[in-house]
This record gives structure tokens, sequence and C-alpha cells, in this order.
């Protein structure tokens, strides 16, 4: 038998009038009546329709997230962000992947039509044409890490020209001349940053650079495995591999360790991310930290707090810094700074 609403109005002695203000919280209601209406409902064991309330409301009490995989630490730490913050104001999340595949990205955003309240899109290939005819132009958006030029809408992304630039400066302070990069995808905003960071950190310190230091990774620990294998068969060998991702540093371990080289003694390695695991890495990671989880849960807050409460008191765009964090694996002795 399904409890409705009039059981519960009956139960707890009060109009269903009454009861739909508790559940839609709309208008007063004396405490002592809101906690007798939510314990004959607890008692009964009612929930609100969440389609019926989304038509009084006219919201879904969901919000859309689009990432580009949901493999990963990076990717699952953004997501833990979001979460908490949506959970704070009410909300759910519907989170789905696009693979950076154009065809699905689009079929993504298609989907998510009529049934969330605001969307938060990470997509290194998304651009203003793909979102004004994917979504209505009522529904609020905040991109994370993607560069969309002409929209007007609310961003906020990483600070990974000034990370890539301060842990080139710090490898080659440590007396690398030969410093290669893995880089991530050449189309990923993210990739496009830190590399252009890395090579003015050469210039700038007057380090060697040459084409065959650069190798094309895809962010994934297979990629930078195979990386620094390459590196490592070059005639000069790199003396330090700044990998644009920790994934991607991670997997140079395994290559180094394959080719028989020892980090740091023949070859320090630093990543960008600072995720998890990098801290138990032997040896530890030396990585450019971002605080993962806050970025997700800034990017939640902007749309929530600002965009869907009409709060445009902020500017649209927002960029989250960075630091540097020194572990061994870059050379640098053991001293209490490994962020364990």
């Amino acid at each position: 038998m399904t409890v409705t609403i009039r059981d519960v109005a009956r139960e707890a002695g009060v109009s269903v009038a009454t009861v739909s203000r508790v559940f839609n919280d709309k208008g007063p209601v004396r405490e002592e009546t809101r906690i007798r209406i939510r314990q004959a409902a607890e008692r009964l064991r009612y929930h609100p329709h969440g389609g019926a309330r989304s038509l009084t409301t006219r919201r879904a009490g969901m919000l859309g997230v689009v990432l580009p995989d949901l493999y990963g630490e990076f990717f699952s730490e953004v997501i833990r962000g979001i979460d908490q913050r949506a959970r704070r104001h009410g909300y759910h999340l519907l989170v789905s992947s696009s693979h950076d595949d154009r065809a699905e990205i689009e079929a993504v955003l298609r989907s998510m039509r009529g049934r969330v309240d605001g969307l938060i899109v990470m997509s290194p290939d998304i651009d203003a044409q793909t979102l004004r005819v994917n979504l209505p132009e009522t529904l609020p958006v905040v991109l994370l890490n993607c560069l969309v030029a002409g929209t007007g809408l609310d961003s906020i992304g990483i600070d990974n020209f000034r990370g890539a630039h301060g842990m080139v400066t710090h490898l080659f302070e440590h007396g690398h001349r030969r410093i290669a990069l893995i880089g991530g995808p050449v189309a990923n905003h993210d990739a496009r940053e830190r590399l252009e960071g890395y090579r003015a950190a050469l210039r700038e310190a007057g380090a060697d650079r040459s084409e065959e230091l650069e190798v094309t990774g895809d962010f994934t620990v297979r990629s930078g495995y195979h990386a620094a294998l390459q590196l490592v068969r070059l005639p000069s060998p790199p003396t330090a591999i700044f990998a644009a991702n920790d994934s991607m540093a991670i997997g140079a371990f395994g290559g180094l360790r394959k080719a028989g080289k020892a980090v740091p003694e023949d070859i320090a390695v630093a990543g960008f991310d600072d995720i998890p695991s990098g801290r138990y890495m032997n040896p530890p990671l030396t990585t450019v930290h971002v605080s993962i989880h806050e970025l997700g849960m800034r990017a939640c807050e902007r749309l929530v707090g600002g965009v869907l409460a009409g709060e445009r008191d902020h500017a649209p765009g927002e960029v989250v810094p960075t630091r540097i964090v020194v572990r061994r694996s870059c050379g640098c002795p053991e001293n209490g700074n490994e962020g364990l």
C-alpha cells in the first residue's frame, strides 16, 4: 500500500497544505509542528515524490556534472568535492563522462536537459557553439578547467602556467639542465598551459630545450611509462622529468625502473596535481599541489550559491592557485615536507 501526503497529514493531525509546506520548505510552520510531521512521515515511511515536488518548485533537485572520464584519483576527488557541497545545499548529482568525444559530449549535454537545475562541465574540447546548440539558454553552467571564449559563463580553473613554471624552476635550481616534459594531449587546455609554463621557465633559466625532450602523453599511467622509456633511450637522456600530471609521473617511475634507472639518483621525477597515491610512492613524488577536492567544492558553490541564487557579484572567472610540494623524487632530502 502506497503512503500518501494525506496519510501523513492525518497521522500528524494537520492539513495537507501544512505537510506540503514542510517538505517543500515553503511558508511558515511552527517548529513543534514541523517535528511532529517529520516524525509521522518517518513512522509511515513516507518519502515525498521527487517528480511531483519538482513540478511545484520548478526545481529538479539535481545538478549535472560532465567530466572527460570517471576513472582516476583526480576525477574522484573532484566529484567528492562537488558532492559534499551539493548535499549541503540539498542537491543530488547526475554524473556522466564524455571521454573527450565530440558526438558523446553533445549526447551527454542533451541528456541533461530538463533533468538538472544547473551544470558543471569539464571538457577540454567543448566550445561555445556546442553549448549553445545542446543546452537551454536559461540553464546555469559553470565551466571547470576548460576555456570557452564568447560565452560569458562562470568558470573556475587551475593556475597551470605558474605551477609548471615553478616546478621547472625548482628542478633547475636543483642543478638540472636537461629537463624533459611528458605533456598532456595537444588539444587539452591544462596541458597547453603547463607546456607554456615549462618552456617559459627553461627560457628564463637558460636551460636546454629541444623537441626531443618534449614527449606527448595522454594523462594516463601507461603513457607516462612509455614516454619515460623513450626519453632514456635518447643519446643524451634528461637528468629530470617533469610530467604534466601525477598519473604520468607514476607511470614514468615504472618506465625508469624497467630501464634500470633509479629515481632520483639517475633521473629526478616531478608531477602535477598532488593526487593522494603520489605521496606513498617510493620515493614520494615531488609535485605541484592542486586542492582537487576544493576545486570541486568551489565549482559547486559558484553554481548553487552564485548562478542559481542570482548572486553575480563575483568575477566570471576564478583561478585556483598552486604550490610546489617538495618530496624525495626530485632529489631533495627528506625534510618533513612530504605532505603525508
